[in-house]
């Protein structure tokens, strides 16, 4: 049965007024004040500019009147609110608001994709042409005869209201904050802190008449500190990033932030180089995902898998780890950072067991990678936004629990180094091969932790570390951080985590010295 206007719009704008803009305004990207704060409505697409089932169904008639393995509309509204404080200093706050629609549409392993910030029924079909066109085909395709709303479980909340932008607490918060660290320690002289806040809503209408809806609320907050002693400069950074609103961020949460930072900071006084050379490494608990993310995760997507990019192409089955080595994408861990409800192209998140006890169990597949593999997909498709078209992404990455007391790891090395705080990296796709520079670790010597160390650099390759892992500890748990992952342009909110694990021997180098 067919929903009419009024219907379509009150089934998706649940609750909550809102300022009506036209599609006009829209279009010329005119935006009221009051419509980019807490006033917008669940859905924006469907009451501020009237988009309805018919409007959806001539463009999705265009979009695949070539014929049509997969087509999806995908609109998005966003708006994104960044606040710093620096030198003691509040800055002007940075707001921007984008809305508009992606479109795509898939016959065998070809695309046809096109966006547009003009959400009026020509400026969609123009858009629908131009990603028509891109294919070519000739064919027919059977249209859904209405379209119907689908529900999902939800890893967060769909109701929450981020903070006005307009509210004063996010500016005293960054003071207090800027006062507390400074008073932590004579030696910090600048404090660099930073909140930012994004409100998106989603709305995904698909070539068998699906229509799904999401919002993702986002934030994060961070601090950098600056100290001097002694003659020496040094910075610490930490941060923490949840789907979750300004309340989420309590008094605990804060105070745990904070004494990340200092603590990042101050022991770099105390710290030295560490030897180098190929020496055993303990890649400490959390923080380390980092690497299982970019040297290992990337490889198991599905895109690269089957480009042959992938050292893990053809490898499906067999052991390519120790038995004490399980990794996992979990999508609906709740107010992850990485979380998804549904992935962009409409599919419900879960879990997907990627290597099972040393096993390659299973790739991360969009809709048409899992086609060409003839397989399900894991619901991994993912986009930066409305003008980026999916792509086989991770969401929560991490490595399961192993049996060993992190204790056991530090007895078992009689020279190494454990690395614990990272900076920046680098990973060769193909090979594996990687470089990440390490702000903060430790020295072992005899089985003993013995000394701080600092700005040095390991390198391997991600098949060979995950091959030869010797062994993995039970004190597992994501980086509350907030980490950003690109691919092939894209930036796209991550979680990822692992217990501490021992690799056998990396090669250690010097790094230069960022303060």
């Amino acid at each position: 049965m067919s929903i009419g206007r009024r219907q379509f719009i009150r089934r998706m704008a649940l609750g909550g007024a809102a300022l009506s803009v036209s599609p006009f305004l829209a279009s010329c990207g005119v935006m009221p004040v009051a419509a980019i704060k807490n006033e917008a409505p669940l859905n924006p697409f469907l009451d501020w500019f009237a988009i309805d089932e018919r409007m959806i169904a001539k463009v999705m008639a265009v979009l695949t009147r070539g014929g049509a393995d997969q087509a999806e509309l995908y609109f998005q509204y966003r708006r994104r609110n960044v606040r710093q404080f620096e030198a003691g200093v509040a800055q002007a706050p940075q707001i921007d608001v984008a809305t508009g629609l992606g479109l795509r549409v898939v016959v065998g392993d070809q695309f046809g994709f096109a966006y547009t910030e003009e959400l009026t029924l020509p400026g969609m079909v123009a858009a629908a042409e131009t990603a028509a066109a891109m294919l070519g085909t000739a064919g027919t395709i059977a249209l859904p005869p209405s379209y119907h709303f689908v529900s999902h479980p939800a890893a967060y909340a769909q109701d929450i209201e981020m903070a006005d932008i307009a509210d004063e607490s996010q500016e005293q918060l960054l003071q207090q904050l800027d006062t507390t660290a400074r008073a932590a320690d004579a030696s910090i002289n600048n404090v660099l802190l930073r909140w930012s806040d994004s409100d998106e809503r989603i709305l995904i209408a698909t070539l068998d008449g699906r229509l799904i809806s999401d919002r993702r609320p986002l934030s994060r907050l961070s601090a950098q500190l600056v100290a001097a002693k002694g003659g020496q400069d040094v910075s610490g950074y930490a941060n923490v990033s949840a789907r979750a609103g300004f309340d989420w961020y309590t008094e605990e949460r804060i105070a745990e932030l904070l004494k990340r930072a200092t603590d990042r900071t101050l022991i770099q006084f105390e710290a030295r180089q560490p030897p180098i050379g190929d020496l055993p490494v303990i890649l400490a608990a959390g923080s380390s995902g980092i690497l299982l993310h970019e040297a290992i995760g990337h490889s198991l997507e599905g895109d690269f898998v089957r480009s042959g990019d992938s050292h893990y192409a053809g490898m499906l089955g067999e052991r390519i780890a120790s038995a004490e080595v399980s990794i996992v994408d979990e999508a609906t861990i709740p107010l992850q950072r990485g979380a998804l409800n549904v992935d962009d192209e409409g599919a419900p998140c879960g879990r997907t067991t990627l290597v099972e006890q040393g096993q390659l169990r299973s790739f991360l597949h969009d809709a048409a990678s899992a086609r060409q593999f003839g397989v399900e997909s894991t619901a991994s498709a993912r986009r930066e936004s409305f003008r980026h078209p999916p792509l086989p992404r991770m969401s929560c990455t991490f490595m399961e629990n192993g049996t060993h007391d992190p204790g056991e790891l530090i007895a078992a090395v009689d020279r190494g180094v454990i690395a614990e705080t990272y900076t920046t990296g680098n990973v060769q796709l193909g090979d594996g091969d990687f470089r990440f520079q390490v702000k903060n670790g430790w020295l072992v010597e005899g089985g003993k932790v013995t000394m701080p160390v600092r700005d040095f650099q390991i390198s391997g390759n991600g098949a060979n570390v995950l091959r030869d892992i010797a062994m993995v500890a039970n004190d597992g748990h994501l980086d509350p951080g907030g980490w950003t992952c690109g691919k092939l342009g894209q930036r796209v909110p991550v979680s990822h985590g692992m217990p501490s694990v021992l690799v056998p021997a990396l090669s250690v180098s010097n790094a230069p010295v960022s303060s």
